[in-house]
């Protein structure tokens, strides 16, 4: 299997900056993150440790609204 080198990096780099334009790749970088690290914790069976550790009879507050006059 082929390498990835410095130029196939900045030829991948320029397509993706094509198809998508400057403004969105932040928001794809983050959700490709988001996305990984989600993946992640499904594989390792963290968000069930989570889950687990959280007590049951904390309840949370609604959000309090306050009017402007």
């Amino acid at each position: 299997m082929p390498k990835i080198g410095p130029l196939e990096l900045v030829l991948i780099l320029v397509v993706v900056l094509l198809l998508f334009g400057a403004g969105r790749i932040p928001e794809i970088g983050a959700s490709l993150g988001k996305g990984i690290r989600s993946f992640k914790r499904a594989i390792t069976g963290e968000e069930e440790k989570k889950v687990a550790e959280k007590p049951a009879s904390s309840e949370e507050k609604p959000p309090t609204t306050t009017t402007k006059t």
